[in-house]
C-alpha cells in the first residue's frame, strides 16, 4: 500500500513493536499518530504523575521517530472520529494498532471495526501488551483460569512470539497537521509534585539493563526488602510499552542461562511476577465485572462498614502504623510504591480500617505512575480477599510483624517518616507501650488484633447473609 496509519496506544517505542513493524512492511509511507484523550476533569483511572510520564514518553517517541525519518502526529478527541478524519486527510488505506486489554479499549476497537467495514478501510490489530492474551491460555475445557498456579503452568507451555527488529527508514507524508506535544496542562492538571522517573524508551532500556546486571540474580533474596530498592522498576515501562514484554522475557531468560542455580531460581521468580501481570489481564478480559464488584461471587455485595474519615488518615500517612505511613508517603513523593508495601497498605485499608477496596484502588491509580488497571484491581481484590487467587479473607497481614520481616533496621520507615529517625528500629515491631513512638508522630489509630477479629466477623456475617455488627467497627 502507498500509505497506512500506525495508531500508537500502549506501545510507545520503535523497537519490537509488532504493529509498527507490520505497518512499515506494508506501507510505503507511514502516518504514526497518537490520540490524546479529551477529558479535562478529575479522572477515575489516572492523575498528574501518569500523565506527566506519558508526556515524556511521547516526547521521546517523537524524537525516536524523527531519527528514522518519521514524524509523530498528535491529535486529540474520540479515537474513531480522529482516525476517520485522518484516513480522509491522508488517503491511508489501512490502520495498524495493538489490541488493548481494558474494557474501554475493547469498546473503541469494536466501534472502529464497525466504521472501517462501512468505509473499506483495512484494520490490522496485533498482540503487543502481553506475551499471551485473551484466549491464548485456557483450561483443558476451554475455560479461563481463575487460579494463578495452573495458569502459569499452562502459560509456560504456549510458544512465545518472536522478537521483531527496530523500525528504520520510516517515511511520513508531508502536510499533515499535528498538535504540539502535550503537557499535563493539556488535561487541566498541575505539574506533579512527585519525583517521577525519567520517561522514554532509552531510559526504560537503561533500567532493564541495570536490573539484569545488578538485580536479577538476587531477586528472590531481596525483592521484599522495602528499603533496598531491589525491584526491577520496569512496571511503568511495561504499562506504556516503552519496553516489549517479549524482549523482557527473552533478556531475562538469556541472562539466567549464564547464572548459577540460585540466580536462575531468582530469574524464574521474576518471570513469574511478569506472568502475574498477564494473569490479571486475562482475568479482566474474561471477567470485566471486577472493575465494579468482587471477582468472587460469594463476596459480591460485601459491606465494608469502616468510617470514611479514616480514609483521609490513610492517604495522608498518619495512621500511627509506621510501615503503612511510610508507604503512603512514598507513593505521594514518587508516584511509586514497593509491591510488598502495596499489599501491606491495601490490607490495612480493608482488613484494619474496614473500608471498601475500591476506594484504595482509585486512589492508587490516581497517584501511581505505573497505574495498570488490571494489575491494580487484581492486587486490591487479592488483598481484600475478594479476588482471583485471593488470599483467604482470614489471612490478614500484621503491619508490626511485616515491619520486622521486611524493614528490620527501619531504614524504609526512617527515610519517609523524618519524625521517627531517632527511634530505635526494634520499636517499629510492636505497638508503642507509651502510646506514641515520637512526640510529633500520631499514636496507632486502632488495635490491630481487635480490627482483625472484626474483619473475621464481617466476612462471617456476610457469608451467613447478615449485616456487619455495629461493634465490628468500634475502636
Amino acid at each position: 500500500m502507498k500509505r497506512v496509519i500506525h495508531w500508537f496506544r500502549r506501545d510507545l517505542r520503535i523497537t519490537d513493536n509488532s504493529a509498527l513493524g507490520a505497518a512499515c512492511s506494508t506501507g510505503a509511507e507511514i502516518v504514526p499518530v497518537y490520540i490524546l484523550s479529551k477529558w479535562t476533569s478529575p479522572h477515575r483511572w489516572t492523575g498528574a504523575n501518569r500523565q506527566h510520564f506519558l508526556c515524556g514518553c511521547l516526547n521521546s517517541l517523537a524524537n525516536n521517530l524523527e531519527s528514522v525519518g518519521g514524524r509523530l502526529i498528535i491529535r486529540q478527541g474520540d479515537p474513531v472520529e480522529v482516525l476517520a478524519a485522518l484516513v480522509k486527510e491522508s488517503g491511508a488505506k489501512a490502520i495498524f494498532f495493538h489490541r488493548d486489554p481494558d474494557p474501554h479499549g475493547r469498546t473503541v476497537e469494536a466501534r472502529l471495526a464497525t466504521w472501517a467495514a462501512t468505509k473499506g478501510v483495512l484494520l490490522k490489530d496485533f498482540k503487543d501488551v502481553c506475551v499471551h492474551e485473551r484466549r491464548d491460555v485456557l483450561t483443558a475445557t476451554g475455560q479461563p483460569f481463575r487460579v494463578f498456579t495452573p495458569y502459569a503452568k499452562a502459560w509456560r507451555m504456549v510458544q512465545r512470539p518472536e522478537i521483531g527488529p527496530r523500525a528504520k527508514n520510516l517515511r511520513t507524508p508531508h502536510g499533515l497537521a499535528s498538535l504540539p506535544l502535550p503537557t499535563v496542562a493539556t488535561w487541566n492538571l498541575s505539574p506533579p509534585s512527585a519525583n517521577v522517573l525519567e520517561a522514554g524508551e532509552k531510559a526504560a532500556r537503561r533500567r532493564l539493563s541495570r536490573f539484569l546486571d545488578h538485580g536479577l540474580s538476587t531477586y528472590t533474596i531481596h525483592r521484599n526488602d522495602l528499603a533496598r530498592g531491589s525491584t526491577s522498576r520496569l512496571s511503568q515501562d511495561l504499562r506504556f510499552g516503552l519496553l516489549s514484554i517479549r524482549e523482557v522475557f527473552q533478556q531475562v531468560e538469556d541472562c539466567a542461562n549464564s547464572l548459577p542455580a540460585a540466580g536462575r531460581d531468582s530469574a524464574a521468580k521474576f518471570a513469574a511476577e511478569l506472568i502475574w501481570r498477564e494473569f490479571y489481564m486475562q482475568i479482566l478480559w474474561h471477567f470485566p465485572h471486577v472493575l465494579e464488584t468482587a471477582f468472587s461471587p460469594k463476596f459480591a455485595g460485601l459491606k465494608w462498614p469502616g468510617n470514611p474519615k479514616d480514609f483521609e488518615r490513610w492517604t495522608a500517612g498518619e495512621t500511627g502504623f509506621p510501615v503503612v505511613d511510610a508507604a503512603m508517603r512514598e507513593l505521594r513523593g514518587t508516584g511509586f510504591m514497593h509491591n510488598r508495601a502495596r499489599m501491606i497498605t491495601a490490607m490495612f485499608l480493608t482488613k484494619d480500617l474496614h473500608l471498601d477496596w475500591r476506594m484504595g484502588e482509585a486512589y492508587f491509580l490516581h497517584l501511581l505512575t505505573d497505574g495498570e488497571i488490571a494489575s491494580n484491581n487484581g492486587g486490591w481484590q487479592w488483598s481484600a480477599g475478594t479476588g482471583a487467587d485471593a488470599a483467604p479473607y482470614f489471612r490478614i497481614q500484621n503491619p508490626w510483624t511485616q515491619t520486622r520481616r521486611f524493614d528490620p533496621d527501619g531504614a524504609y520507615i526512617k527515610k519517609w517518616i523524618p519524625e521517627l529517625r531517632d527511634v530505635a528500629p526494634e520499636k517499629f515491631f510492636a505497638p508503642p507501650a507509651s502510646g506514641r513512638l515520637a512526640p510529633h508522630y500520631p499514636p496507632p489509630m486502632l488495635d490491630h488484633a481487635a480490627a482483625r477479629n472484626s474483619t473475621l466477623d464481617i466476612f462471617a456475617r456476610h457469608s451467613a447473609g447478615q449485616q456487619p455488627a455495629a461493634e465490628a467497627v468500634a475502636r
